[in-house]
């Protein structure tokens, strides 16, 4: 009885994907289409799903910041930055790895900062400057030698709170996310900026 029913439901997914693929042979590319209705949105549209941190935030985040930094005219000489990453402070599982990402997306992009490997990103750089060296694979006078890697002037370091307010019929949510830029061999703050953000929900 069971392998019935399952040989059934296999039967009508293959056929409805095999008439979505049939509906759309006029399309420049093959789509694939099953029960679940999905649509393409735009990246940058407000999302306002519930009063979670979310992509907007993300977004008003990384171009506060990034226009923050930009502006000081600290990157005189196109000096090199390293990240330290972002501590969430809040409530919320947030990958603050993606806040950290869209700002050095965009610092890379305006060719004026270069950024080492983060400590996260530290071990695959040691791993391949011993592959290269090590295995015996590659002509020495073309591998990357050891010792040569730039040092971070500066480093960037981020932190993102929140005070969660809730009454029966409604919810606020205020965030504050600080990011600070520490030269490295001083250890003193050379800039600092904060991004506030408050979402309120109504039953």
């Amino acid at each position: 009885m069971q392998t019935t029913a399952v040989r059934r439901a296999l039967a009508l997914a293959l056929a409805a994907g095999t008439l979505a693929l049939t509906a759309c042979t006029n399309l420049s590319s093959p789509v694939v289409r099953f029960d679940r209705q999905v649509d393409y949105g735009d990246a940058k549209a407000v999302e306002l799903v519930t009063n979670e941190f979310g992509s907007t935030d993300l977004q008003m985040i990384a171009e506060k910041m990034t226009g923050s930094l930009l502006e000081t005219g600290i990157f005189q000489g196109r000096p090199t930055v390293t990240i330290a990453g972002v501590k969430n402070k809040t409530s919320e599982y947030i990958d603050t790895t993606n806040v950290m990402n869209s700002i050095q997306t965009t610092l890379v992009k305006s060719g004026k900062v270069r950024f080492t490997r983060s400590i996260n990103e530290m071990q695959q750089g040691v791993d391949e400057l011993q592959r290269q060296n090590q295995s015996g694979l590659y002509k020495q006078n073309t591998t990357a030698k050891v010792g040569q890697m730039t040092a971070a002037k500066y480093q960037l370091e981020g932190e993102l709170t929140s005070i969660v307010k809730q009454s029966s019929s409604t919810k606020d949510v205020f965030y504050k996310f600080t990011l600070k830029l520490f030269d490295v061999q001083e250890g003193t703050i050379e800039w600092q900026d904060e991004k506030e953000i408050r979402k309120t929900s109504k039953r």
